[in-house]
C-alpha cells in the first residue's frame, strides 16, 4: 500500500512540473526555446552560457594552429545569426569532410561577440570541472 501511494505522490509531482513546465518534456519544444535562448543572448550581448543548438555551415575555415588546435567554421542558425565554432581537435576527433551546407547541431559555450558570437567546449573536460560539450554531424557525435 505504502508503495501505491508513493507511486501516486510521484506521479502527481511530475504532473505537475509538467503543468508548469511543458517543455521540459518536448524536445520540439527544447530546440525552439534553445534558438530563443541564443537570440536573447546575442541581443543582450550574454557570454559564458551553455547552449544547444544547430545550423548550416556557411563556410569553413582553416584550423587555428596556435596552442591548442581547433577546427574552425562558421554556422548560420534558423533565425540568421552567425556563429563561429571553435573545436578543440587535441581534445575530440575533428569532423572530416565537413563541407558548406552541411547541418551541424552543438552543445557547448557561447561567447558574445558583434558578429554573432562563437561557440566554443564543443568537447569532453579531461579534468572534469567544466560542462562537457559535443557535435553532431551526419550522425555521429564528436565530443
Amino acid at each position: 500500500m505504502k508503495k501505491i501511494l508513493l507511486i501516486l505522490a510521484l506521479g502527481l509531482g511530475l504532473y505537475g512540473v509538467y503543468e508548469r513546465n511543458p517543455q521540459l518534456f518536448s524536445p520540439a519544444e527544447q530546440h525552439a526555446s534553445a534558438d530563443g535562448q541564443l537570440r536573447e543572448a546575442f541581443e543582450q550581448r550574454q557570454s559564458d552560457l551553455q547552449i544547444e543548438g544547430k545550423g548550416v555551415v556557411a563556410k569553413v575555415l582553416r584550423d587555428d594552429l596556435k596552442g591548442s588546435r581547433h577546427q574552425r567554421f562558421i554556422l548560420k542558425t534558423a533565425d540568421g545569426l552567425s556563429l563561429l565554432v571553435a573545436h578543440n581537435i587535441d581534445l575530440a576527433p575533428r569532423i572530416d569532410g565537413l563541407r558548406e551546407g552541411d547541418e551541424v547541431g552543438f552543445f557547448g559555450e557561447y561567447e558574445w561577440n558583434a558578429k554573432g558570437g562563437v561557440i566554443h567546449w564543443t568537447h569532453h573536460d579531461p579534468a572534469g570541472r567544466h560542462v562537457g560539450g559535443w557535435l553532431k554531424h551526419k550522425g555521429r557525435t564528436y565530443e
